[in-house]
């Protein structure tokens, strides 16, 4: 495929093209790897189906139901958002990029792919803060929960992860795009990302790798404050004297621990390595953890296993039951 060259520079890529491992070279490849190929295809096209239903259904509920009127399920709400258009970002590229049999996107198209995703990584990584830190406040001090957790803080938390995403990604996505590129254009990944880009710079990019004060910021950071909060969680529900209370705690704070490290460790494995040692199929791998899995995942972590989540969609399911009878008697 022609790949045009002459933007600012002679040497910048008019074209780069991701070599999706979801849906590289079906022409060539042999019946199982077709049969393969598809399966994943699929996989991924029905997970972000589930990952799209379910956050809007956890948006719908929390909108509708007073009982969700909370600082945790507005921070649950803003989360869903985030994963929507977070899935959004990345899946649609990938089935238009299959069924068109094109695996090509034009340089202003990456850098459109890579803003929105560093935008919506750096607010969600904020988010999950004082999502574990409202968890902590609420079992550990209940007392204090009205004022330290109430909604102007959340309003302001959810507020300042957008915000500081934002300008976060304007730096890193304009300051990734100016490096020039030349020789191959083949970008090694399932999607345009700032480490698989930086390997097809001709220029030596070490000063953009030296910067780890933003990785710092939305990531070490975060990351610690959550997985601190949630074995303080765990300590003080060990001290309880109530068995139940035990059991279900512990098995809510770490399923929550789980999700936190599988969607830390990858980013910081991914984003906090200089680029000799990033591998294309390590990468790929590591990707699907904060693309697909973890925002499937988070609706069922954070709202449908909880008691009134159930049924505030219980409740919905009946009026928009009762509500379509009393039409047709009507």
């Amino acid at each position: 495929m022609p790949v045009g060259v002459g933007l600012a520079e002679e040497a910048r890529p008019h074209r780069l093209i991701p070599q999706a491992e979801l849906l590289a070279a079906l022409q060539t490849a042999s019946g199982a790897k077709v049969t393969r190929r598809l399966a994943i295809f699929s996989s991924v096209v029905i997970t972000f189906i589930v990952t799209v239903t379910e956050s809007t259904v956890v948006i719908l509920l929390v909108y509708r139901d007073s009982r969700l009127h909370t600082p945790m399920y507005f921070l649950l709400r803003h989360l869903s958002f985030m994963d929507i258009l977070h899935s959004s970002n990345i899946v649609p590229q990938i089935v238009t990029d299959f069924l068109s049999d094109s695996r090509a996107i034009s340089f202003a198209g990456c850098g459109f792919q890579i803003f929105p995703s560093l935008t919506l990584l750096g607010g969600e990584c904020l988010l999950l803060v004082p999502m574990s830190d409202d968890r902590y406040v609420a079992i550990c001090h209940p007392l204090c929960y009205p004022i330290l957790m109430n909604d102007d803080v959340s309003l302001l938390m959810a507020t300042g992860g957008w915000f500081v995403g934002t300008v976060n990604s304007i730096v890193h996505t304009a300051y990734a795009l100016h490096f020039s590129f030349c020789g191959s254009r083949a970008i090694a990944h399932s999607f345009c990302e700032v480490p698989a880009m930086l390997k097809l710079s001709c220029v030596d990019t070490t000063h953009y790798e030296g910067v780890y004060v933003s990785g710092i910021v939305f990531l070490l950071t975060p990351c610690s404050l959550s997985f601190a909060s949630y074995v303080q969680i765990l300590l003080t529900v060990l001290q309880t004297k109530s068995p139940e209370a035990q059991k279900k705690s512990f098995s809510i704070s770490s399923v929550h621990m789980i999700v936190v490290i599988m969607y830390y460790g990858p980013l910081i494995f991914t984003h906090m390595r200089p680029k000799s040692y990033h591998l294309p199929g390590q990468d790929k791998l590591l990707a699907i953890f904060y693309t697909i899995l973890t925002p499937t995942l988070n609706p069922l972590i954070y709202s449908f296993r909880n008691k009134d989540v159930l049924d505030a969609m219980k409740n919905m399911l009946k009026t928009n039951f009762l509500h379509k009878n009393s039409r047709k008697n009507y």
